[in-house]
C-alpha cells in the first residue's frame, strides 16, 4: 500500500470515554418484512430509548453473517447516542441483490423507521453514515460510490448521493473491509481500481483493519485467510479521499468485532486474545469518527490518533489525512 501523508491535529486533553458504554440505555429489536411497515428485509435495530432525535448508522454484515451477531458492538454504539440499522441482507442474497437490498432501505428510513422505534425516540434521516463489516464493508463502499450497477468498473452510473430520493451518507466507515478472495477474483461491481484517492466521492472515511485478517487458521489444509492482501483495508484505505482515517488493530483477527457466540464458530478465522477489548475499540472508534462527522465534534477523534495507547488495543498504524495537499 503507498503511504498516505500523516497530518493530525494534536490536542492537550489524552483522555476519552468512547470506548467505554455510553450514557445512554439502549434496546436491540428485530423488525419483519411481515411489519406494518414493510421493510424491505429484516432489520436489526438498536436505539437509545430516552427520549430524543439521534442520528442514524447503517450497518451492513458480512458474507453470509447474522446482522444480530453483532450485537454487542451495535449497543456499545448506539448507547453514545446513535440509532443503528442493520438489514440483513444474506443469505441467500447476491452481491448485487444486498447493495440493491440496502438502497431500498434507505429509502424506507425515513417513512418507517420512526413508527418502529420507542415512543418520543425520532431518528434524524438528515445525519446518516453508512458502516459495514467485510463484504459489507465492500457493500457501504459500492452504496457510497453509487456502484449498484454489475457492469464493468469504467461504466459507473451517477452517484447514489445525487438521487434525490435517497439520504445522503455524512460518514462511511469500513471495518476489516473486503473485495474479493484475490486481486484477480473480485465480484462485481470492481471498486477498487488500484490508484491512490481514486475513489470519487466526498464522505469522510475511516477504514479499521485487522492485522490477523491476511492470515489463515489453518494454511496446511488449504484454508485461505478472510482478508487477503491486495483487496483488505489498506487498499480501500489508499483510494479514500482526505478526510480519511485509518487504523490497523494489529493483534486481533477478521471476525473479533461480532459476538462470541458467532465468532467461536467461524474457525476459518484467526482470532486474538480477548474479542471484548476488539468490539470496545472497532466501537469507539466508530463513535469518535461520528462524533467528529456528524456532530462537529474532534475531540475524541484526534485524541485517538495523536494517541492510539488510549485505545483497548494496539492501533499500528495509525493515519489521518485530513485534506488534500497542493
Amino acid at each position: 500500500m503507498a503511504t498516505l501523508p500523516l497530518e493530525v491535529k494534536i490536542t492537550l486533553s489524552k483522555s476519552t470515554d468512547v470506548f467505554e458504554p455510553g450514557k445512554y440505555e439502549v434496546k436491540p429489536c428485530t423488525v419483519r418484512t411481515s411489519h406494518a411497515t414493510k421493510p424491505p428485509v429484516d432489520l436489526f435495530i438498536v436505539t437509545p430509548i430516552a427520549k430524543g432525535t439521534y442520528p442514524v448508522l447503517l450497518f451492513c454484515h458480512g458474507f453470509l453473517l447474522p446482522n444480530n451477531g453483532y450485537s454487542n458492538l451495535l449497543k456499545h454504539i448506539a448507547s453514545h447516542g446513535y440509532i443503528v440499522v442493520a438489514p440483513q441482507v444474506t443469505p441467500p442474497s447476491t452481491s448485487q441483490g444486498s447493495r440493491e437490498s440496502i438502497s431500498k432501505v434507505t429509502q424506507w428510513l425515513s417513512q418507517g423507521l420512526p413508527l418502529v422505534l420507542p415512543e418520543k425516540v425520532n431518528p434524524d434521516i438528515s445525519n446518516l453514515a453508512l458502516s459495514g463489516h467485510s463484504r459489507g464493508g465492500k457493500t457501504a463502499f459500492a452504496l457510497a460510490l453509487g456502484r449498484l450497477d454489475k457492469r464493468c468498473h469504467k461504466k459507473k452510473k451517477s452517484p447514489i448521493r445525487d438521487n434525490p430520493n435517497l439520504p445522503k451518507f455524512k460518514a462511511l466507515i469500513g471495518i476489516d473491509p473486503v473485495a474479493g478472495r484475490a486481486i484477480s477474483n473480485r465480484g462485481p461491481p470492481r471498486i477498487l481500481e488500484y490508484i491512490p484517492r481514486c475513489f470519487n466521492m466526498s464522505v469522510p472515511v475511516a477504514v479499521i483493519g485487522t492485522g490477523y485478517g491476511n492470515q489463515s487458521a489453518a494454511p496446511l489444509i488449504g484454508i485461505p485467510p478472510c482478508a487477503p492482501d491486495g483487496v483488505n483495508h489498506s487498499e480501500f484505505f489508499n483510494e479514500s479521499k482526505p478526510p480519511a482515517c485509518y487504523f490497523l488493530a494489529r493483534e486481533y483477527g477478521h471476525c473479533d468485532m461480532l459476538d462470541d457466540w458467532i465468532a467461536d464458530l467461524l474457525i476459518f478465522s484467526k482470532s486474538g486474545k480477548g474479542r471484548d477489548h476488539m468490539r470496545k475499540c472497532v466501537g469507539g472508534i466508530v463513535v469518535a469518527f461520528l462524533k467528529t462527522y456528524l456532530e462537529g465534534d474532534e475531540k475524541d477523534l484526534d485524541v485517538i490518533v495523536s494517541d492510539p495507547g488510549v485505545a483497548p488495543t494496539t492501533l499500528d498504524p495509525v493515519i489521518y489525512v485530513k485534506s488534500e495537499k497542493c
